[in-house]
């Protein structure tokens, strides 16, 4: 088993406050072995200089959809899955090229795409998968147009691959048993509104209260857990009372709906770039002005959903939410988040935090022996600057995940 010894750095540990030097670290295959402040004794292991960069766990990204290529939801309709397939392998390309090593499909990705990337076939980060996302009928998730009558086959497209209806709690619960054949790590349902739907408003209520505790009672069963679609107070309430442990998105939370989330030990996983983005290139993809109305909402929300759960302690993790051509945007959330946050809180919720929300702590997120090696090197200090996690991972020399160097320009 190969050892790579990495010495002269800054750490940027989540744990800490700050960037300290004086530290080295070893990795041992596929793990982080030691972490010291005096020299590690190794040998036979290969020396890497990190030249005075920071070194930092790998970034985490808590909502990505690896397999929605387009922007406009419905050309999804006309994508094979093969070439769905194809578009996710640049999709996760680029996630790892811009230093996340770990990220979360709240929709559409599978254990096929998993098990690819476990085994080599597809260069992308760790992959925690969703199935497909699933909501009541005229719901979020409900793609048809008006002038559709019936089910699309899942197996066709990459629209009803990614997307599932139930309706009633046995319909819920067949749905999720389903997820759980289908090996996903968590489930996602939807419970309010979108902007990428045309015809649900933000504030539509979607899934009874009980069709929710069905979702997460057969979720649970298999140990797994609920995460929520949801923008409202209302929606985000019903699903506290339920027991989802995750609301994705959030923008349009109160100090109520907030402290209730705080006293069911849930999280945030916010992703403000994905409006900010679409409302920038509107024209191009045809959204209309209802969408565009929707959009501007959550943006006026999206900064104040992040101080309403500071102040109430829910700890909120990173997202993107970007779907096709914007994906290349991922990192510029760091940037929107830094209006309201410190550079520490943005960074532990791209890492720590993040690492809760996968249930990961002690193995993402973290420099700690024992921990899998998932590691940056930023060229600088990222909290005095936080633009250095942004360029498309042109300020990180270094990437690697699960021991294995993905990129190294230090020689």
């Amino acid at each position: 088993m190969g050892q790579l010894l990495f010495r002269n750095f800054g750490l940027l540990d989540p744990e800490s406050d700050e960037v300290v030097g004086g530290y080295e670290l070893l990795v041992e295959g596929c793990t982080i072995r030691e972490v010291s402040e005096r020299p590690i004794k190794a040998d036979t292991a290969e020396v890497i200089d990190c030249r005075g960069g920071t070194l930092m766990p790998g970034l985490i990204d808590c909502h990505v959809h690896v397999v929605l290529s387009e922007v406009v939801i419905g050309k999804l309709e006309s994508i094979p899955l093969t070439l769905m397939t194809a578009h996710a392998m640049q999709s996760m390309r680029g996630m790892l090229d811009r230093g996340f090593t770990s990220v979360r499909d709240t929709g559409g990705a599978d254990w096929g795409i998993r098990t690819a990337v476990e085994e080599g076939l597809i260069d992308g980060p760790r992959i925690f998968v969703a199935g497909r996302a699933i909501g009541p009928t005229g719901g979020h998730s409900d793609s048809r147009r008006r002038t559709d009558p019936g089910t699309r086959c899942p197996c066709c497209d990459a629209l009803a691959f990614a997307m599932g209806r139930a309706d009633g709690v046995s319909e819920v619960r067949k749905v999720v048993r389903e997820e759980m054949r289908q090996g996903c790590d968590h489930v996602k349902i939807m419970m309010s509104g979108g902007v990428a739907s045309p015809y649900d408003p933000l504030d539509s209520l979607q899934f009874s209260e009980r069709e929710v505790r069905a979702a997460v009672e057969e979720a649970a069963a298999f140990g797994r857990y609920v995460c929520a679609h949801a923008y409202s107070p209302q929606a985000i309430a019903r699903a506290a009372r339920a027991g989802v442990r995750t609301i994705e998105h959030g923008n349009l939370i109160d100090e109520a709906s907030a402290a209730l989330m705080a006293e069911k030990e849930m999280f945030l996983v916010a992703n403000l770039v994905a409006y900010v983005a679409m409302k920038e290139r509107a024209a191009e993809y045809g959204m209309s002005g209802e969408m565009l109305e929707k959009n501007d909402l959550v943006i006026e929300g999206g900064l104040r959903s992040l101080e309403i759960c500071k102040r109430a302690g829910v700890p909120v993790a990173y997202g993107s939410d970007l779907l096709g051509q914007l994906q290349v945007d991922q990192s510029r959330e760091f940037r929107i988040r830094a209006e309201v946050l410190s550079p520490i809180d943005i960074v532990r919720s791209a890492t720590s935090v993040a690492a809760r929300v996968l249930r990961q702590e002690g193995k993402l997120g973290c420099i700690a022996p024992g921990a899998f090696a998932d590691l940056i090197v930023v060229d600088g200090d990222p909290l005095r600057n936080l633009g250095l996690l942004e360029g498309q991972g042109r300020y990180m020399p270094l990437i690697m995940k699960n021991g294995r160097l993905y990129k190294n320009t230090l020689h």
